[in-house]
């Protein structure tokens, strides 16, 4: 068996899927009226009230915030700057983990928790040009030595 892709049952698959181009910048790979498969492994699918998951699972989301959709990107401010110009809900604005990477988490229209956090080569480039040794960033962060020095070329 093998793994293949992760569903997001929403409520609006328009809305859901404004918010999934337009400010995630998903491209659409397949789209089904209802049911969306996005580049990359997401889809979003417009659960039908008859459906035997909805039947099944009715008032069930995800209340404890227990999962987190994660994405990667070169530039965090550029996103943030987006997310707070389309006054979505926030999380937290950026912050810096303790291994480095910056990283800002809010909520997409569904309620389910949304984590964007600079690609690892952008925050290790940062951190050399913040005066950060190999050594000290391979510390800060465990990535090998040879990696950090390849992202450094």
């Amino acid at each position: 068996m093998k793994f293949h892709s992760s569903v997001i049952f929403v409520k609006d698959i328009s809305i859901s899927k404004k918010f999934y181009c337009d400010i995630l910048k998903q491209e659409i790979e397949t789209d089904f009226g209802n049911n969306i498969s996005l580049k990359g492994g997401l889809s979003l699918w417009q659960m039908q009230n008859n459906h035997i998951i909805n039947d099944n699972l009715k008032g069930v989301g995800n209340p404890n915030k227990s999962l987190e959709i994660y994405f990667e990107t070169d530039s965090i401010f550029d996103i943030s700057y987006l997310i707070k110009e389309s006054k979505i809900k926030l999380l937290h604005d950026i912050h810096e983990e303790t291994w480095g990477q910056k990283t800002i988490r809010f909520f997409d229209p569904d309620d389910n928790l949304i984590e964007v956090g600079e690609k690892l080569e952008i925050f290790i480039q940062r951190m050399y040009k913040e005066g950060l040794s190999i050594d000290q960033i391979n510390k800060k962060t465990g990535v090998p030595e040879n990696l950090i020095n390849e992202f450094l070329k």
